[in-house]
């Protein structure tokens, strides 16, 4: 089996400073819903140049699962179907040097999905994202031809 080692999701790219996080939920943020899960975002300054260009938190409710070992499995299935798609919202941001994107997935709902829905979900956010994301570079630049 071979490995492609674009199709990972390490440590790195985990959300896990809390001062990001503080500023991700505080204000500011976008927020997109494909049912069953809820994406928000935001654009931010690069505080350590080794960081990567996107960093992912994953959240699932103990209100709408009490046992662990399902909220397991949601949170495994968000993984593995960012996993597969990013690799389009990396290179999108490979023309923000510089910049940060601070993504966090929240599962809405109390029924557990099947992946494939999970991985159709994902794919409509994840397009629907890059999509803002050229959005905005097209703003930028057209800030910056008119001055």
């Amino acid at each position: 089996m071979s490995t492609d080692r674009n199709k990972t999701f390490g440590k790195k790219e985990h959300l896990c400073k809390l001062t990001l996080i503080e500023q991700l939920f505080g204000g500011g943020a976008k927020a997109m819903t494909a049912w069953p899960m809820r994406m928000v975002f935001l654009l931010v300054d690069k505080k350590d140049e080794q960081a990567p260009s996107v960093q992912v938190l994953i959240s699932v409710s103990k209100r709408y699962f009490k046992h662990a070992v399902k909220r397991n499995r949601v949170k495994r299935q968000i993984r593995e179907a960012f996993r597969y798609q990013k690799q389009e919202l990396e290179t999108c941001m490979q023309n923000y040097v510089g910049k940060q994107l601070l993504v966090a997935f929240v599962w809405q709902t109390e029924q557990l999905q099947p992946s494939k829905l999970v991985s159709t979900k994902m794919t409509k956010l994840l397009d629907r994202l890059v999509d803002n994301i050229k959005e905005m570079q097209s703003e930028t630049v057209m800030k910056e031809s008119s001055l």
